[in-house]
């Protein structure tokens, strides 16, 4: 009796589908977790930078932000900007600057990968700290004399 052999062209055909799924997948992990969404300067006063994680540990961060609503009767808004930072150095510099004003440069990713940090928006370089605190008797909410 004679051995049946599969033709080859079905094993290329399958080499080619499982290379194919190979790259599709790496281009979906880079572009989800590597590829640069978006950048920005985000400003307000340094809540505070913790430095935790059960596994990997993070530097975690919390700025506030003030402004103003139209829409609200109390005119007021506070925004809170929650952010990892990668650089350990980075991260000393603003441990030192909590509750001061600072402006942060940062990378937005479209998710989080757990060694980099729990948000998606990493914090890259900081461009100002101004010890002084934000001005609240802002011209709008001054009462007339």
């Amino acid at each position: 009796m004679k051995e049946y052999k599969a033709p080859k062209r079905k094993s290329k055909t399958k080499r080619y589908i499982i290379l194919f799924l190979i790259v599709a997948l790496g281009v979906f992990v880079f572009v989800r977790y590597y590829f640069v969404f978006g950048t920005g300067v985000k400003s307000g006063e340094l809540n505070y930078l913790v430095h935790k994680g059960v596994i990997f540990k993070t530097y975690e961060g919390k700025l506030i932000q003030t402004g103003f609503r139209a829409d609200k009767p109390e005119g007021f808004q506070s925004n809170q900007f929650e952010f990892s930072v990668a650089d350990k150095q980075i991260a000393e510099q603003l441990m030192l600057a909590s509750g001061k004003n600072v402006q942060l440069h940062y990378k937005e990713y479209f998710a989080a990968i757990p060694w980099r940090g729990f948000t998606k928006f990493i914090v890259d370089s900081i461009i100002t700290v101004d010890g002084s605190k934000p001005k609240t008797n802002l011209p709008y909410n001054t009462p007339p004399h």
